[in-house]
């Protein structure tokens, strides 16, 4: 392995490049521990300690760090972790190591997103941005059903019409355009059209 390049990314912290293809991240006093060069094989040993054993137990870490500041899909967890210069691999062995302390539960996640906002959001419009979390079709559709069972799910008609209620809708005042405004607004909270329609009584 040939450290190909080497990147200054902040006053601390630096960019190694292996093989034109592989980079990690390491502060600076430590790229002068292992004695890291630009332009010079990377050492077995040194291979070892720093990818084996340094950076996957500071991925670890910095995964619990994070966790306690709030709450993560295992897609934002590990994308989080790449972003701060992890190897795909370290940081999906990271993800999987606070998985197992039930630290991260998408299921959880999905569950609590959806009692939080249940009031606020369509049922369509939590879905949406629950996948786009990265929750799994199955762990929604999990989250989904429970919640239903739990809380007996929402009243989306109900909802819309207290939506448009704070909007001081009256059908009667209101001309076309304006219909159409509060018809894009709904529908950009996830109501179907069928439930805006109704609710702006254009049935």
């Amino acid at each position: 392995m040939t450290v190909t390049e080497i990147t200054d990314i902040s006053k601390k912290q630096c960019r190694i490049c292996v093989d034109y293809d592989f980079s990690f991240v390491l502060y600076k006093g430590e790229l002068r521990q292992y004695d890291i060069v630009e332009g010079e094989e990377l050492p077995e040993e040194t291979r070892r300690k720093v990818l084996e054993e340094l950076l996957p137990r500071r991925a670890k870490l910095r995964a619990m760090n994070l966790l306690q500041r709030r709450d993560y899909t295992e897609k934002q967890l590990r994308d989080k972790l790449i972003d701060g210069g992890y190897p795909q691999e370290m940081a999906e062995q990271a993800v999987e190591y606070v998985k197992a302390y039930h630290y991260i539960d998408d299921l959880r996640y999905a569950g609590d997103y959806l009692a939080a906002f249940a009031g606020r959001k369509s049922l369509r419009r939590m879905e949406q941005e629950l996948q786009q979390k990265g929750i799994a079709k199955d762990v929604l559709e999990r989250a989904v059903s429970a919640w239903q069972e739990r809380d007996g799910g929402q009243d989306e008609l109900q909802m819309a019409c207290a939506l448009l209620e704070k909007k001081h809708y009256d059908k009667s005042s209101c001309d076309r355009r304006e219909q159409q405004r509060l018809y894009n607004f709904l529908a950009y909270r996830g109501f179907s059209g069928e439930v805006i329609r109704k609710a702006l009584h254009m049935d």
